[in-house]
């Protein structure tokens, strides 16, 4: 009895030393979980927007431009107000401006950012639309920023469009002589070498942005929301310009087209074929002016060489090369019988000089 006593007594002390031991020893150390930063904001910056400004006030102060000149004065106006651009920045708002029309599609930014979670994976992302722009062409819901991009710059496109027609169609009417205005549209204008030096004036002016444009622009792109735009989808190819915009808005995406970003961004914004379609026309108006004589003749260089101009070049900058919808604008000048015939042959004179 006193043996099986002393084994359950050395059992307990056992079993009390092992609590003890159990007690005194260090725990494990729970596992920490550290949860990965959020990815950046989408964010683009504000000099981007006044880019946009630049270009959507011009096109809307031109869409002003009506056939039915009342006076020679009235096509003097519109001469001024047209020609108030440099190609460079003008060229360089509109790609700024299909960056943020790109930016308000939910499809194109959610795909995008699904790049931004992981900083590696981000920043392999940022390097490479840096390096190759056409990289953010490849990423999920480019096609439907790309539409977008053609379908709300079409719209510009289209009412140029019709306001050149009016307009080079009022050059014509203007000269019958059941038309009251044939008495002043008729007469050689006065002074015409200061007219032309007027014009190039003007378009030698500095463009600044509008700050209510930019403002609201900023605010689109930054919410991606408050242009109410309609669905579009365009499949690839696209044109270096709407490549570039899709470049800047992917940065935008991934919150690397900042304040801190300009350079990235200003550099995108730079595409020579926009820019050269525009450098044409200008280098085609003045040609029209030192060619034209009547005021007639200068309405029909308003209408071809001004808001034609503007279509055509915004056409060629943003439509795929695989839908031609507009002729190359070193064609455009046509024949003409009647209306400034000798400004439509010194602008085609000058357009196959330019392109040699």
């Amino acid at each position: 009895m006193r043996l099986a006593f002393s084994q359950r007594a050395a059992a307990i002390i056992m079993a009390a030393a092992a609590a003890v031991l159990v007690g005194c020893s260090t725990p494990e150390p729970a596992a920490v979980v550290v949860a990965p930063p959020p990815p950046p904001p989408v964010s683009l910056n504000e000099g981007v927007a006044q880019a946009a400004s630049i270009y959507v006030a011009f096109i809307r102060d031109v869409g002003t431009i009506q056939a039915g000149f009342p006076d020679a004065a009235s096509i003097q106006t519109a001469m001024h107000k047209g020609a108030a651009y440099d190609p460079a920045t003008l060229s360089r708002g509109m790609i700024a401006y299909g960056s943020i029309l790109a930016l308000q599609s939910p499809e194109f930014v959610a795909g995008v950012r699904t790049f931004a979670v992981d900083p590696t994976i981000r920043a392999e992302v940022v390097a490479s639309i840096i390096r190759d722009p056409a990289y953010a062409a490849t990423l999920p819901g480019a096609d439907v920023a790309a539409g977008l991009i053609i379908a709300t710059l079409g719209q510009d496109i289209a009412a140029l469009t019709t306001i050149a027609d009016a307009v080079e169609a009022d050059a014509y009417t203007i000269q019958e002589r059941s038309d009251p205005r044939r008495r002043w549209a008729t007469v050689p204008i006065v002074d015409r070498a200061v007219r032309l030096e007027t014009a190039k004036t003007i378009s030698a002016g500095q463009m600044l942005p509008s700050p209510d444009e930019s403002a609201r622009l900023f605010a689109a792109a930054n919410s991606g929301t408050g242009l109410n735009l309609a669905p579009a989808t365009t499949a690839p190819p696209y044109t270096p310009a709407v490549v570039h915009s899709l470049a800047i808005a992917a940065l935008a995406a991934l919150g690397a087209a900042g304040e801190d970003a300009r350079a990235n961004t200003e550099a995108l914004s730079i595409e020579t074929n926009a820019q050269f379609c525009l450098d044409m026309s200008k280098l085609n108006l003045f040609q029209c002016l030192a060619a034209s004589r009547p005021s007639y003749e200068d309405m029909f260089c308003v209408g071809r060489h001004i808001v034609r101009d503007l279509a055509t070049c915004t056409a060629q900058a943003t439509v795929p090369v695989v839908t031609p919808v507009a002729e190359p604008l070193t064609a455009s000048v046509a024949p003409v019988e009647g209306v400034a015939l000798d400004a439509a042959t010194a602008s085609i004179a000058a357009t196959q000089t330019g392109t040699r």
